[in-house]
């Protein structure tokens, strides 16, 4: 080892021996506070250039890059203009069941509730009281029959009697009277016939037409038919089924154009009409108008119209709410916007346009039919503009975004393009992509 190494290791442990010999007078108390603040300056003015450096490369910043929004054009599409209304459903036909005689109800010959064929029994009021009538009835003109055939027979005697000058006339005037007085007698009782035929069907109630019975409001045994008409039960038709709804005057208006329909040609048309109930989105049932009111009402503005619709399932009951589309007879193209797209404030709807700078702008709108999930836009875009229709909420009016170009159809998700590239923070690394599971 050379002269010049051991001066070096000799000076540093004669600092050690130093440093320790402070320690221990500082611990006692004896060292100077001077010479230990002028030590924990130098440390700190040493740090401090370190740390303003790693403070400034933390504390650079980096705007974000312009939100993603994803942009379609309006599509063309030819649409059919409609109108849409509320209405409500009735029965085609309506029955109350009565008793029209007067009797013990004995049978009861239905379930409540139960789809009935039209002739089907469906009550049976005691019977032996109107059969007995009815044999009566049918005896009595047996009778009749008989006093006419005996007065017949009378006044051709007396009438041969008076040429030979062995009865007088009197007599032949009284079996002439008896034998009209006897063929009255067998009409009478003919039609007395006819009247205990009835009442004896009156005993047996059917079902008047194809419908759905309500409930029994009577039980076997209860004496119906007395002072008034009993109400036994009721039955519906709703296979078809009514739908009745109403059309202010301005779209009526709009349907009948300047001129009205001949009657003879309104008659024979069938505007078709689409219905639809409160828990089904679209109108899957079909049918056609086959009424209107002759008159407005004057109150409300509004002609009542009437759509029948078939109803074989039985889905629809009378009195429920339904929705009605009619469609109008001109058909044209339109363009399309999908329904998220539209935005709604004080001022009316609107949509949110990006142009070619790729601002957002704020386009107002007149909307119109729904198709699907596509609304028509009759005023307020031409055809070539970029719409926003996904990302709406990072899509303010008058901030930069970066959109991405969808060219889908209806119904469909078009390819995306996306727009011009983000621009790199800097001093930011991009994170590595996950691979897939």
């Amino acid at each position: 080892m050379n002269s010049s190494a051991l001066s070096t290791a000799g000076r540093e442990r004669a600092r050690q021996g130093t440093d320790s010999k402070e320690l221990e007078t500082m611990v006692e108390g004896k060292t100077s506070p001077i010479r230990c603040c002028g030590r924990a300056a130098a440390v700190i003015i040493s740090v401090t250039p370190l740390l303003l450096a790693m403070a400034c490369e933390r504390n650079t910043y980096a705007p974000p890059p312009p939100p993603k929004v994803t942009v379609s054009q309006p599509l063309k599409k030819q649409v059919t203009d409609y109108l849409e209304f509320t209405g409500n459903a009735a029965a085609v036909n309506t029955v109350p069941l009565r008793a029209r005689v007067e009797g013990f109800l004995e049978k009861v010959l239905f379930q409540d509730g139960d789809t009935v064929k039209k002739g089907q029994p469906l009550f049976i009021i005691q019977q032996e009281q109107y059969q007995a009538q009815l044999q009566k009835a049918e005896a009595s003109v047996l009778a009749e029959k008989a006093q006419l055939e005996h007065a017949q027979t009378e006044f051709v005697r007396y009438s041969n009697l008076v040429k030979q000058d062995a009865a007088a006339q009197t007599d032949v005037d009284r079996w002439h009277y008896e034998r009209d007085s006897r063929q009255a007698g067998v009409k009478a009782a003919e039609a007395q016939v006819i009247l205990a035929k009835l009442n004896l069907s009156y005993t047996r109630i059917t079902a008047p037409f194809n419908g759905r019975m309500g409930r029994h409001l009577k039980d076997p045994g209860t004496l119906v038919g007395g002072a008034e008409a009993t109400l036994l039960a009721e039955i519906n038709q709703i296979d078809p089924i009514y739908i009745y709804f109403n059309i202010n005057e301005q779209d009526l208006l709009k349907v009948r154009g300047k001129k009205p329909k001949a009657a003879e040609e309104a008659q024979n048309s069938k505007h078709p009409v689409s219905v639809g109930l409160a828990d089904e989105p679209e109108y899957p049932h079909k049918g056609y108008l086959d009424f209107a009111g002759i008159s407005l009402n004057a109150t409300t503005g509004t002609l009542q119209l009437r759509a029948i619709i078939p109803n074989p399932a039985t889905i629809i009951l009378p009195g429920m709410f339904a929705r009605v589309k009619a469609p109008l007879d001109e058909t044209r193209e339109a363009l399309l916007v999908p329904d998220v797209a539209i935005a709604y404030d004080q001022m009316g709807p609107f949509v949110r346009l990006v142009n070619d700078k790729n601002i957002v702008e704020r386009r107002p709108v007149k909307l119109g039919v729904q198709e699907e999930k596509y609304r028509v836009v009759t005023e307020g875009l031409q055809g070539e503009e970029w719409v926003v229709v996904s990302g709406l909420l990072r899509a303010i009016p008058g901030r930069q975004v970066t959109p991405e170009k969808s060219t889908g159809q209806p119904g469909t998700e078009g390819a995306k393009t996306p727009g011009p590239e983000s621009p790199k923070v800097p001093g930011k690394k991009p994170k590595p992509k996950k691979a897939a599971p």
